[in-house]
């Protein structure tokens, strides 16, 4: 599972330093593409086939389906971890991301988000909480 929250920059190069507890369960090679909200995703490589298997049996005569699998899907890189423990993020999802210096790298059970440090502040700042959890208890989710 990956949990914390890290703060780290981005070089001139694109390039970020993985941290060290989310690259131990990463491996050297995962997969990242677009995200909802306006992150990177960040799969494991036996993570990431799950997601795909969930594509190939979703109902590809829905319009939705086809194109949440081209959001997804299009935007995937596979990615690889450098010697010194950073990763090259593509040009389209740092765009994505709005990404240009500052980010954070936050764990979310199954992935990891990178997102821009403004946005992560921006999509952080609710004082519903207990409203949310209301309803993801509604849902199922209960913690």
């Amino acid at each position: 599972m990956f949990m914390g929250e890290y703060n780290h920059t981005v070089d001139a190069k694109g390039r970020l330093i993985v941290p060290s507890k989310f690259r131990d369960q990463l491996g050297n090679e995962f997969v990242m593409t677009r995200g909802l909200d306006g992150c990177i995703f960040v799969y494991s490589s036996e993570e990431w086939k799950i997601t795909e298997a969930k594509f190939r049996e979703a109902p590809q005569f829905s319009k939705k389906v086809r194109q949440l699998e081209r959001f997804f899907i299009t935007g995937a890189a596979v990615c690889e971890v450098d010697k010194q423990g950073r990763v090259l993020i593509p040009p389209h999802l740092r765009e994505h991301a709005g990404i240009e210096k500052e980010i954070v790298s936050a764990g979310a059970v199954n992935r990891i988000e990178i997102w821009s440090k403004d946005r992560w502040q921006d999509m952080n700042e609710f004082d519903d909480v207990e409203e949310i959890a209301e309803q993801m208890a509604d849902l199922g989710l209960t913690i």
